[in-house]
């Protein structure tokens, strides 16, 4: 009798592989609000999953672990602060994907979160998932 295989719980589709994991601003901004978007349609579209950047920044042990475990990271940034690289950095991940909407033309201040924009965002972050 072969024995069963655990499912994997990642959402990574293989156990092997580990999760492909996407970390965004969602500051108070249009560009944040414009990355955390994008970050949740990649999330619903299969190209990864959405984690939690305040479990980082607070040294949650299970998010750390989890992240840990990751294949890929990809930090989303609204801005030229760069706040959710930064957090991953300062927890020890030197290994980030980063994508700077700024880098993209988007304005914080001056950029409407729309659904071409959200795709926009959605391609460019695609290539480092």
């Amino acid at each position: 009798m072969i024995p069963m295989q655990t499912p994997c719980s990642c959402s990574c589709g293989s156990a092997s592989t580990g999760p492909r994991l996407i970390f965004s601003c969602s500051g108070a901004a249009d560009v944040g609000e414009l990355a955390d978007r994008a970050a949740r349609n990649l999330t619903r579209d299969g190209h990864g999953k959405m984690f939690c950047l305040a479990g980082i920044g607070g040294r949650v042990s299970g998010i750390l672990k989890s992240t840990e475990a990751a294949v890929s990271i990809l930090a989303i940034d609204g801005c030229p602060l760069d706040c959710a690289r930064e957090s991953l950095e300062e927890a020890g991940f030197k290994s980030v994907n980063h994508l700077r909407l700024s880098d993209l033309g988007f304005e914080k201040g001056q950029t409407s979160v729309t659904e071409p924009n959200i795709a926009k965002v959605m391609k460019n972050a695609e290539r480092y998932l």
